[in-house]
This record gives C-alpha cells, sequence and structure tokens, in this order.
C-alpha cells in the first residue's frame, strides 16, 4: 500500500463520486487531507469518513469558479496543514444539452470549474509542490479522445486538461514537481446517475459512449490516481493514464 504520512494533499470536488473515492484512499494511506466542493453535507460526510480513517480531514465549502476562490483555497490548506505535497483535480460538471441551445452562463461556468480552476489551482500550488518534491494529478475523461454527442462543453474542457497537463509537464520538466493526469471513463457515480438529457435527444448516439463494460467502482479509478501521486511512479510525468474499461476504443 502506498504510504503518505506526513503528506498534505488537497482535493477538490470531494463531496462524493469520483473525490470521495480518492480522500478515503490518501486518508487510509496516512495523509492529511483538504476537501474542497460546493456541496456542505456531502464534504463533511466525506471528512467523516476519512477521519473514521484515523487521517486528518480538512473542509472548504467553496465554488472555484474564480481565481481568487482557488488562491485562497490554497493558502488555506497551506496556511492549516503547513504545508502542500499533491494537488488533486477532480471537481467538475457535466451541463448537457443541443449544442444550440447552450446558453453563454452555461459554458462560462462549465469551462470556469472543468478548466481554468485546475489551472488557477496549479499555479497557487506550484511555490508549495517546487519546495516539496509534489506532484499535480488532475481528472480528466476518456471524452477527451472520443466525440460524444450533446456534452460538447464537457468534452471541451477535458482535452484542454489533457494538453494543459502536457503543456505543464514540458514547462516544468526541469522542475522538481510531477503533473499528470488520470481519464476515466463511465463510472457509478451521481454524475452518470443523476445526468438528465434534455428531450429530442438521439439515444442511438448516446449509447454509443456509454460503454460495453460495467461502469467502474471510482475507487478503482482512485488506486490509480493514488499510485500516480506516490513515489512509485517517479518516472511519469506529463501522462494522462486512461482507466476506462475499453471505452475509448469503442
Amino acid at each position: 500500500m502506498e504510504n503518505f504520512r506526513e503528506k498534505t494533499v488537497l482535493i477538490t470536488g470531494a463531496a462524493g463520486g469520483l473525490g470521495r473515492a480518492i480522500a478515503l484512499a490518501f486518508g487510509e494511506a496516512g495523509a492529511d487531507v483538504s476537501l474542497a466542493d460546493v456541496n456542505e453535507e456531502g464534504l463533511h460526510e466525506t471528512a467523516a469518513l476519512v477521519s473514521g480513517r484515523k487521517a486528518t480531514a480538512r473542509v472548504s465549502v467553496v465554488d472555484l469558479s474564480s481565481r481568487q476562490a482557488c488562491f485562497n483555497l490554497v493558502k488555506e490548506t497551506v496556511d492549516h496543514f503547513g504545508a502542500l505535497d499533491v494537488l488533486c483535480n477532480v471537481a467538475g460538471i457535466l451541463g448537457p444539452g443541443h449544442t444550440t441551445e447552450i446558453s453563454e452562463s452555461v459554458w462560462n461556468k462549465i469551462v470556469a470549474v472543468n478548466l481554468s480552476a485546475p489551472f488557477w489551482l496549479i499555479q497557487a500550488s506550484l511555490p508549495h509542490l517546487l519546495e516539496r518534491n509534489g506532484n499535480v494529478v488532475n481528472i480528466a475523461s476518456s471524452g477527451a479522445f472520443i466525440g460524444e454527442a450533446y456534452v460538447v462543453p464537457y468534452t471541451a474542457t477535458k482535452a484542454g486538461v489533457v494538453q494543459m497537463t502536457r503543456s505543464l509537464a514540458m514547462e516544468y520538466i526541469k522542475k522538481p514537481v510531477r503533473i499528470n493526469a488520470v481519464a476515466p471513463g463511465p463510472m457509478a457515480t451521481s454524475m452518470i446517475d443523476n445526468v438528465q438529457f434534455p428531450e429530442g435527444v438521439d439515444m442511438e448516439l448516446i449509447q454509443r459512449y456509454m460503454g460495453i463494460r460495467p461502469a467502474a467502482d471510482p475507487a478503482q479509478v482512485a488506486d490509480l490516481v493514488l499510485y500516480l501521486a506516490s513515489d512509485r511512479a517517479a518516472n511519469i510525468h506529463g501522462a494522462c493514464l486512461v482507466s476506462d474499461g475499453g471505452h475509448s476504443v469503442c
């Protein structure tokens, strides 16, 4: 099992789904975890579960759609724990809809949470991560590599996360920090369970990207994130590891 004792990990989107699974995995490995989400109830539930594993958890109920909020979150994390070793950018929103009906506000919100927030959080975290030989794990999606109807803003931002990861890795290739991404496919989370497509969609097109194998347990993806953030993955930098049950090859 990975050992993250005396390490601090900041995880966004931690109120449920993959974010919660990642928080539990790091907590089990001994890390102090800073948990962020807009969902206060879910966030405190995650913190209670992490604390049950004898790890220390701090919660921040925060909307990450502004640069200042991202910088405040990093500062509060470092002020509380004294350091930052791993940043996990997990928070994301789907926002399905017909392309011709997507409003400016919906587009801007998806871009702000899925793409801008990870960038601002990385920008704020880098000085601390460089001090600790730390690393970043961004959550992309298999949708970054294939066409998916009715979720154009989501897949566009996730493709952006992949390229952002690669470009940042190149910029910091001579520095003591690693920057990588994980691209999950369909997972058994509330994002998938509660997704509502608008009227008039072609369900045949949606079925083409729902995957053939069963949706993954978020814990399976969390294990990959934990490995990627660990010293065992010290030679992995600028990678996007796909964990999608073959979703992106169909």
